[in-house]
């Protein structure tokens, strides 16, 4: 499993702003595609508009690290919440 430590703390100080945390890094294949999967935490959680936001700050510090993978598929989504019902 590679490290993203260092992806991770690039990633984090973009969105410290906006209290977003990222809660893992991860590469991936799925059904013979690789994914560069981000997954993104706040305090309260994340709406899809924020995610979008999160994603365009997110793009180009990706697009700059040295990902030895050429091909991949970037995966930004948010840590999941149990409801409130479970």
């Amino acid at each position: 499993m590679k490290d993203f430590t260092k992806l991770k703390n690039l990633i984090e100080q973009e969105l410290a702003k906006d209290k977003i945390v990222v809660d893992s890094i991860v590469m991936e294949e799925e059904n013979k595609y690789l994914f560069l999967k981000i997954v993104l935490d706040k305090i309260g959680g994340l709406d899809l508009d924020t995610i979008v936001e999160a994603t365009h700050k997110i793009n180009p510090i990706v697009d700059n690290y040295d990902i030895e993978e050429e091909n991949y598929i970037l995966d930004i989504s948010s840590k999941e919440r149990k409801s409130s019902n479970e």
